[in-house]
């Protein structure tokens, strides 16, 4: 994989300066395991789930809606990173670093571009989470708690085993990444915003864990719809995060190269 870095030239407006680095695609997968050590797996996963949860529960006082949030929040902001482990994720990097070498001036004309890549994951979360909690007010999701903490406790099963290759479940989502061609028509701070806003949403672009179907589901059974944004506002946080954690640290072409690796051994299925 190329990546040409043109920030530069998108935020300044001035004539192209090439500046090309090279990232070698991952070519080494994840290893096929055996039947007996993936069910193993999923045995130790339910029976730490079990313990976990019977620990919220009482952590939460005996309060059900409480103890499913302190359950959904966590594994939403994991969803979030994970997410960010994805092509889109690692292709996008090279645009929403500060340019050149870091100093104080440079981390300074970055700032607006990571603050607007912030705002376009709050806008998406909005989105999605207005629809999805509106549709579950309209469909009087929040009286069903019981029925609905069953139904996400089987899907999430569903998806495990997906995971695992017992199983295989629909992975809806827009096989598409954030549009690469903005970089040469709009400046830095405005592919922030828009790159923000489109993985924000989430199903804009490929969808790298099934963790976001879990919590898609959670939202719209709420029936609330303050609920089901600050949701996904956690799941966007998670995206976020890695974002920021990647632009201080390392080399352009290392960062790239190491969420390159991780989305090659992760992968949607």
């Amino acid at each position: 994989m190329i990546n040409t870095n043109q920030g530069a030239t998108a935020s300044s407006g001035l004539h192209p300066v090439e500046s090309t680095e090279r990232v070698l695609d991952c070519i080494s997968f994840a290893q096929s395991q055996s039947w007996q050590a993936r069910l193993l797996l999923i045995v130790l996963a339910l029976s730490a789930g079990a313990v976990i949860g019977t620990g919220l529960d009482l952590q939460a006082s005996g309060s059900p809606a409480q103890a499913l949030t302190l359950i959904l929040w966590p594994l939403a902001f994991c969803g979030g990173l994970l997410s960010t482990w994805s092509p889109c994720g690692y292709s996008s990097l090279s645009l929403l670093r500060p340019q050149g070498s870091y100093s104080a001036r440079s981390v300074l004309a970055w700032l607006p571009t990571i603050l607007m890549h912030a705002l376009g994951y709050l806008a998406g979360a909005l989105l999605l989470g207005a629809l999805l909690g509106g549709v579950g007010a309209l469909l009087s999701a929040g009286s069903l708690l019981v029925p609905g903490a069953i139904a996400l406790a089987l899907l999430a099963f569903c998806y495990g085993a997906h995971q695992f290759d017992f199983l295989r479940m629909p992975y809806p989502q827009r096989r598409a990444q954030v549009p690469h061609d903005a970089r040469f028509r709009f400046r830095s701070w405005v592919i922030g915003l828009l790159y923000g806003f489109a993985l924000g949403t989430n199903y804009s672009t490929y969808v790298q864990t099934p963790i976001l179907y879990i919590v898609t589901l959670a939202a719209a059974l709420s029936g609330d719809i303050a609920f089901a944004i600050a949701t996904v506002c956690v799941f966007n946080a998670g995206r976020f995060f890695t974002h920021v954690g990647q632009s201080i640290a390392g080399k352009r072409s290392s960062c790239t190269g190491f969420f390159g690796h991780i989305s090659g051994k992760g992968g949607n299925r």
